[in-house]
C-alpha cells in the first residue's frame, strides 16, 4: 500500500489519476513531457479521505510531507514563502478525479502579507501590481477560508471606484489599492472578529483545510449527483508557484480549447485578458477577448500556444481545455483537462479525430456520452417565424428555450419544482448558483465570456446559455432588466437561442432538430459494433414512425391500453367495464374490436416487417373510469339540486361500480394476466384484432411476426392458460382467412416469483421481456409515485442508495432477479429471446448490464433510441475489452 500523501510534479513515482486527481496527474504529465508548467506538488485524494476520517483534521504525516515538499519548491524556485526580500507565492487549487469545473475552491497569491507585498513591489518595480495582487488574495482567502461573502468586498470596491470616478479596476493606482486593502481588512475584522492572518504557513494550512472542506460543499455535492460522480473519491490539492498575468500589458491570462467546445470545429478556441489573473476570465467580471486576437497582439506567443495545444491534444488524444498565463511575455501552462463539450461538438470531434487518424473508430465511440445525444433530439427555434431581437450576447451553449424570467437561483429552483419553465438571468453566475442553472430551461448573463462559469456548466448539462450580453442592464433589486427601450420584468416570458446568442420577447415556436452527417456516421459505427438490438416503446403509428426514424430495430413494447384511452373510445371502454354480464361485456368488446384492429394494422404497416411486441391489456380497469372523489362531488350536487333526475341515477350506478372496482393496492391487484384469467373475453378481443390485422397486411405483402406478450405472469399456469387462449384464436382466424400466421407468445417478467421460477415459465414462453419498472417496485416494496415523491431523493442525497433505482437499474438486487430470470429461462430454452422494456432500456449502465447478461435487445422511448444504440455499441466494446484482459495470452 502506498502511504505517501504528497508528490512533487516531477517525481517518477507520481501515482495515478485516482490518487493525484485529474489536475494533479496532468500537471505531472505535462512536467514530464517538458512543457512550461510552474513547479509545485500535489496532496493526494488519500490525504483528503484521511482528513475526513480524522474528523476534518490534517494529520501530522500529511503536514510533515507538505512542509518537506514546500522546502523542495522553495529550493527549485529560489524563493521562500514569507521572505520579504524574495517571496514565494503559491496557488492552492482543488483537483478531483473527475472534472468538476468551478465546484470547489481555489486561492491564488497565497503568501502575501504586509511585508511580502512590499518585497513584490520592489522586486517587480511595479507597486500597483503588488498591491492589486494582495487585495485579490485578501478577498479570495477571506471568502474561501473565512467564509466572508464576496458581496461585501465587491460592494466596497465599487463604492471606491465611483468615489474616484473610475470605470474599471485597471484605473486604480497603487495608493488606491492600499486603501482597498485597509478597508478589506476592516471587513474581515467586522465579520470574523479576528485580524487577517499574516503568517504564510498558517494561510497555507487553513487553505488546504478549506479546499478539502469544499469537496462536500452544497454545489459540489449537487454536481456529483448530477454527473454520477462517487462521493468517496475525495479531492486532491495542488500547490503551485504563482505566475502573474497582471504585471502589465506584456502579461495576461486565458483559457484555450483545442477545438470549439460548442460546434467541434477543429480550430483553436478560447479567450484571454491582458493584465489580468485567471479568475478574471472565469468569474465573468470582465468580458475577455477571443483567442484569435492574441495572434495580432503577441504573434510569437500565439504560435507557441498553438503548438502547445496541438501537442497536448495529440498526447491525450482528446480535445483539451487549457489554462495559461503570460508573465512578461513568457508562456506558462497552468492546467490541461479533457474539455467539456456539447453533444454536437462531441460527435463532430469524435468523427473528425478518426478521419485525422488520432484515434480509431472504437475509441471514438467510447468518447461520446450516450446521455449527451438527448441534447440533439429536441426542438429549435423555427427560422421561418418572424421575430424581433431584443438583445444579443455570446452563444455560450446551443439550443433554444422559452421561460419566465427569474433573477435568483433559489427562486428558479422553487418555481421549477412547481412546474414552471423559467430562464435564469444574472449579471454573472457563481458556483453557488448551480441549483438555479439545473432548474432553469436556460441561463443568460450580462457579463462573462464563452469560458465563464455559466457557459461551462450549461454546456456540460446540455442547456442553452447566453453570456456577455452587456446590452441588457440588470436590476436585481427591482427584478427587471432593460434592453434598449424595453423593460423585461420578473415573470415575463422570453425565448433565447443559445446557438446565436439572441434573446426574444415572448414565446417563439420551435421545430424538430436536424441531425448532422457526423451524427449519422457515429450511429452507423454504433450499429456496426453493437451485438445487442435496440427497440422502441411505441403505442401508435406516430411513435412507431419516430422509432424507425431514430433507428430502432423494432417495437419492444406496444401498450394496448393506450389505444383505449382515446377520448372517442372511452365511452365504449367504460360501457365494457360497467357491464353486468359477460354478454353485455362482449357486446361492448365487439364495438372495440374494429378500432383495435385498425390500430394494429396501422402499426404493422408502419413497421414494415420489423418485430413488434404487443402487450395485452395490463392496468386495472378502474383506471378507465372517472375519479371517485369527483363522482362523489357530482352525486352530492345532483342530490341537492336535481334529486329525481335520470342523470343522478346514472352517476350513482357509476359510483357504485367504481367502488366495486376500487382496490387497496391496484399495482398488486386485479391487473395484467389476472384480467385475462377472470375476463378472457377482453384478451380474446385483442388477440382477434391482432390476427385480423395480420391477415390484412399479409394481403399487402407485409411480412409481420408479432410477439404477443402476456403481462404480470407470476405462475406458469397463468401463462399456460393465456397461451392456450391465443393459439385457439389464432387457429380460428387462420381457418377463416386461409392465412398462415408466424408469431411468438411470451411474457413480461415483472414480479420476483416470475424471475425465480423462470425455468418453469419458459416452458410456455417463446420470449421474456423484463418489465424492470414494476420489477423494481415489487423487489424493493416501493410504490414508485410515493417513493419518488416522498423519500427516494433523500435516500440518494444521503447515499442510502447510490442512484434512483427507477432511473438506473439496481444491479445488486433487482439485477440478480433479472440475471436469475435469464439464466433459468435459457436452461429450459437455450434460444429463448430476452430483453427489457422499462425505461432502464435507455440508460447506459443498465444497457451494459443487459449486454453482459447476454440479452438480445433493450427497448426504450423513441427519443432515447439513438442514445441506446451508442450505449449498446459501448457495452459491446467494453465487454470485449474486459474479456480479452481476462483471457490467458499465449505467444
Amino acid at each position: 500500500m502506498n502511504n505517501q500523501f504528497v508528490f512533487l510534479f516531477d517525481q517518477s513515482q507520481n501515482g495515478k489519476k485516482e490518487l493525484l486527481g485529474g489536475k494533479g496527474a496532468n500537471l505531472a504529465e505535462m512536467t514530464r513531457i517538458g512543457l512550461p508548467v510552474p513547479y509545485g506538488f500535489t496532496i493526494t485524494t488519500a490525504a483528503c479521505n484521511a482528513y475526513y476520517d480524522a474528523g476534518q483534521v490534517i494529520s501530522k504525516e500529511v503536514e510533515s510531507e507538505v512542509v518537506e515538499a514546500l522546502h523542495t519548491l522553495e529550493a527549485k524556485t529560489d524563493k521562500r514563502l514569507g521572505d520579504p526580500a524574495n517571496p514565494l507565492l503559491v496557488s492552492v487549487r482543488s483537483g478531483a478525479v473527475h472534472s468538476m469545473p468551478g465546484m470547489m475552491d481555489t486561492v491564488l497569491n497565497l503568501g502575501m502579507n504586509d511585508d511580502t507585498v512590499e518585497g513584490m513591489a520592489e522586486l517587480t518595480n511595479n507597486p500597483r501590481f503588488a498591491y492589486d495582487s494582495y487585495r485579490r488574495f485578501i478577498q479570495m482567502f477571506s471568502n474561501v477560508v473565512l467564509n466572508v461573502e464576496n458581496y461585501f468586498f465587491e460592494q466596497r470596491l465599487e463604492d471606491i471606484r465611483e468615489e474616484k470616478g473610475y470605470h474599471s479596476d485597471t484605473e486604480l493606482t497603487a495608493e488606491d489599492w492600499k486603501q482597498v486593502i485597509t478597508e478589506y481588512k476592516s471587513i474581515v475584522l467586522k465579520h470574523v472578529k479576528r485580524t487577517f492572518p499574516e503568517d504564510p504557513k498558517e494561510q497555507l494550512f487553513l487553505t488546504i483545510n478549506a479546499v478539502f472542506d469544499s469537496w462536500n460543499n452544497q454545489r459540489a455535492v449537487l454536481y456529483r449527483r448530477l454527473h454520477d460522480i462517487p462521493g468517496h473519491l475525495g479531492t486532491a490539492v495542488n500547490i503551485q508557484s504563482m505566475v502573474f498575468g497582471n504585471m502589465g500589458d506584456d502579461s495576461g491570462t486565458g483559457v484555450a480549447f483545442t477545438r470549439n467546445p460548442s460546434t467541434g470545429e477543429s480550430k483553436l478556441y478560447g479567450e484571454y485578458l491582458i493584465n489580468a489573473q485567471g479568475e478574471d476570465v472565469v468569474a465573468g467580471t470582465r468580458t475577455p477577448q477571443p483567442i484569435a486576437s492574441l495572434k495580432n497582439e503577441m504573434p510569437d506567443l500565439y504560435q507557441q500556444l498553438v503548438e502547445t495545444c496541438d501537442l497536448l491534444e495529440n498526447h491525450y488524444k482528446d480535445m483539451q481545455d487549457i489554462e495559461f498565463t503570460v508573465e512578461r511575455g513568457k508562456l506558462f501552462i497552468l492546467q490541461t483537462r479533457t474539455g467539456k463539450r456539447t453533444a454536437q461538438a462531441a460527435i463532430r470531434i469524435a468523427v473528425e479525430m478518426v478521419n485525422e487518424k488520432i484515434m480509431d473508430q472504437r475509441k471514438a465511440l467510447l468518447r461520446v456520452d450516450p446521455d449527451q445525444l438527448d441534447q440533439l433530439l429536441h426542438h429549435r427555434i423555427d427560422p421561418e417565424h418572424k421575430r424581433e431581437q431584443l438583445a444579443a450576447g455570446l452563444p455560450a451553449s446551443p439550443g433554444a428555450a422559452t421561460g419566465q424570467v427569474v433573477f435568483d437561483a433559489d427562486e428558479a429552483e422553487e418555481l421549477s419544482k412547481g412546474g414552471k419553465k423559467v430562464i435564469l438571468v444574472r449579471p454573472e453566475t457563481t458556483p453557488d448558483d448551480i441549483q438555479g442553472i439545473v432548474a432553469a430551461q436556460a441561463t443568460v448573463t450580462s457579463r462573462g465570456g464563452m469560458t465563464s462559469h455559466a457557459a461551462v456548466v450549461a454546456r456540460g448539462m446540455g442547456k442553452a446559455c447566453i453570456c456577455g450580453c452587456d446590452s441588457i442592464k440588470i436590476h436585481l433589486e427591482s427584478k427587471k432588466f432593460i434592453a434598449g427601450s424595453t423593460t423585461v420584468n420578473h415573470g415575463d416570458t422570453i425565448t433565447i437561442d443559445g446557438s446565436t446568442g439572441e434573446i426574444f420577447l415572448g414565446e417563439i415556436p420551435m421545430i424538430e432538430p436536424e441531425l448532422s452527417e457526423e451524427f449519422q456516421i457515429l450511429l452507423r459505427w454504433s450499429d456496426e459494433e453493437a451485438k445487442m438490438g435496440v427497440r422502441a416503446n411505441a403505442d401508435n403509428p406516430v411513435d412507431a414512425e419516430k422509432a424507425l426514424e431514430f433507428g430502432a430495430g423494432g417495437i419492444g413494447l406496444c401498450r394496448t391500453e393506450h389505444m383505449f384511452m382515446d377520448a372517442s373510445r372511452i365511452p365504449t371502454v367504460q360501457s365494457m367495464i360497467l357491464s353486468e354480464t359477460t354478454e353485455e361485456r362482449k357486446e361492448a368488446l365487439d364495438k372495440l374490436l374494429p378500432m383495435q384492429q385498425e390500430d394494429f394494422k396501422q402499426i404493422f404497416e408502419t413497421m414494415q416487417g420489423h418485430p413488434i411486441t404487443v402487450r395485452l391489456l395490463d392496468p386495472p380497469l378502474h383506471e378507465f373510469l372517472p375519479d371517485k372523489e369527483e363522482l362523489l362531488v357530482e352525486v352530492t350536487n345532483l342530490q341537492l339540486t336535481d334529486p329525481h333526475s335520470s342523470k343522478l341515477h346514472e352517476k350513482q350506478n357509476l359510483l357504485r361500480k367504481v367502488r366495486l372496482l376500487e382496490e387497496s393496492n391496484p399495482m398488486l391487484g386485479h391487473r395484467g394476466c389476472r384480467l385475462g384469467m377472470m375476463h378472457p373475453e377482453i384478451y380474446e378481443m385483442q388477440v382477434k384484432a391482432i390476427f385480423n390485422a395480420m391477415a390484412n397486411v399479409i394481403d399487402k405483402g407485409i411480412n409481420v411476426k408479432p410477439e404477443i406478450m402476456i403481462p404480470l405472469v407470476s405462475h406458469v399456469n397463468e401463462l399456460k392458460k393465456m397461451r392456450q387462449l391465443v393459439t385457439t384464436i389464432a387457429e380460428q382466424i387462420q381457418g377463416e382467412t386461409g392465412k398462415a400466421f408466424d408469431y411468438l407468445i411470451g411474457t413480461m417478467i415483472e414480479t420476483p416469483r416470475a424471475a425465480l421460477t423462470a425455468d418453469q415459465i419458459a416452458e410456455e414462453a417463446d420470449f421474456f421481456s423484463f418489465g424492470t419498472n414494476d420489477l423494481t417496485q415489487t423487489t424493493f416494496g416501493f410504490s414508485r409515485d410515493d417513493a419518488e415523491g416522498k423519500f427516494l431523493q433523500n435516500y440518494v442525497d444521503n447515499e442510502v442508495l447510490k442512484r434512483n433505482p427507477f432511473v438506473s437499474l439496481d444491479q445488486e438486487g433487482v439485477g440478480k432477479l433479472v440475471e436469475s430470470g435469464v439464466k433459468l429461462g435459457r436452461e429450459t430454452k437455450p434460444a429463448l429471446k430476452t430483453g427489457i422494456c422499462g425505461e432502464h432500456g435507455g440508460e447506459k449502465e443498465s444497457i451494459q448490464f443487459c449486454f453482459d447478461l447476454g440479452m438480445d435487445y433493450v427497448s426504450c422511448s423513441p427519443f432515447r433510441v439513438p442514445s441506446a444504440r451508442l450505449a449498446a455499441a459501448q457495452a459491446t466494446i467494453r465487454h470485449e475489452q474486459i474479456t480479452s484482459i481476462k483471457e490467458p495470452q499465449y505467444n
